[in-house]
C-alpha cells in the first residue's frame, strides 16, 4: 500500500510477476469487474501468463503482448504506434527495459 498525494488515496501496488498471476488475477476471476474495464482485466491477464512463460523474451511472443496492450485502454495516450513498436521489434532494434530478476 502506497499514499497518492495527487488525488489523496491508497493505492494497492503488486510487483511480482507471481503474485498477480497467483493472487490477483484469480480474485478478479472470482469476482469480475462490472464495467468496462472487465475486457481490459482479461487481457491484462493474457498478457501476464504470457510474461510468465517468458513469451515475451521472443520477437513474436513481444509483438503478440504488444497487441494485446494496445487494445487495452483505447482512449489512452501513446508515444508510439502499433506500427512503430512492431517494427521496432521486427527491425531487431534493441528496446531498453528495465532489468528484472526471475519471478518479478
Amino acid at each position: 500500500m502506497r499514499r497518492d498525494y495527487g488525488d489523496k488515496t491508497l493505492k494497492f501496488e503488486v510487483r511480482r510477476i507471481d503474485d498477480l498471476i497467483e493472487k490477483v488475477i484469480p480474485h478478479f476471476e472470482k469476482h469480475p469487474l462490472i464495467s468496462a474495464k472487465q475486457m481490459d482485466f482479461l487481457l491484462f491477464a493474457e498478457i501476464c501468463r504470457m510474461i510468465k512463460d517468458q513469451k515475451h523474451l521472443s520477437p513474436d511472443g513481444a509483438a503478440k503482448i504488444i497487441e494485446l496492450s494496445y487494445r487495452m485502454n483505447g482512449s489512452g495516450k501513446r508515444k508510439y504506434s502499433l506500427e512503430d513498436m512492431i517494427s521496432m521489434i521486427n527491425s531487431g532494434e534493441d528496446i531498453v527495459s528495465a532489468p528484472m530478476k526471475i519471478g518479478e
